[in-house]
């Protein structure tokens, strides 16, 4: 009986010490997120002025923009880039960013799947993206692989 008794004890100790764990990780991505709530808000000003500044450029050339982006152009390829993160801790960020990207190559899926491209950043996005037997994908790991990836899509796009 005695045996029981601390094995119960051994486990209440051992549930409270998870508890002081998770309460104390929920009081850091709660810190975490208030402080990048924070660097969006205190970013606001600064993309509204930027807006404004294109906004009133573009309203004052004068003649055709004759800029590739800026045309209007019949869709013959698509690239789409998921970004999510490596770990599943985050609620449903993941899944939300994974609904949203099959929306899209669905959407495309009109064009063939040769003609749709996806494009990862972080292990959760790639892990799905491998089971969607699409042309070309693409896993970006560190600081390296977004400068060779943006020189691709810079080269994709022209």
């Amino acid at each position: 009986m005695s045996g029981q008794l601390k094995e119960v004890r051994l486990r209440i100790k051992s549930v409270k010490s998870t508890q002081q764990i998770t309460k104390a990780m929920k009081l850091v991505s709660a810190a975490k997120l208030r402080r990048a709530q924070d660097a969006i808000t205190r970013l606001r000003p600064y993309a509204n002025k930027l807006q404004a500044m294109l906004s009133n450029i573009a309203a004052t050339m004068e003649g055709d923009l004759q800029l590739p982006l800026a045309e209007e152009r019949e869709v013959k390829r698509v690239a789409i880039v998921m970004i999510t993160s490596d770990r599943g801790l985050c609620g449903g960020f993941n899944m939300n960013i994974i609904k949203a990207a099959r929306a899209q190559v669905q959407a495309y899926a009109h064009l063939g799947a040769q003609n749709i491209e996806v494009f990862t950043i972080g292990k959760k996005g790639f892990d799905v993206a491998k089971k969607w037997n699409l042309h070309f994908q693409l896993n970006i790991k560190t600081y390296l692989h977004i400068l060779n990836f943006l020189k691709l899509l810079t080269l994709l796009i022209n």
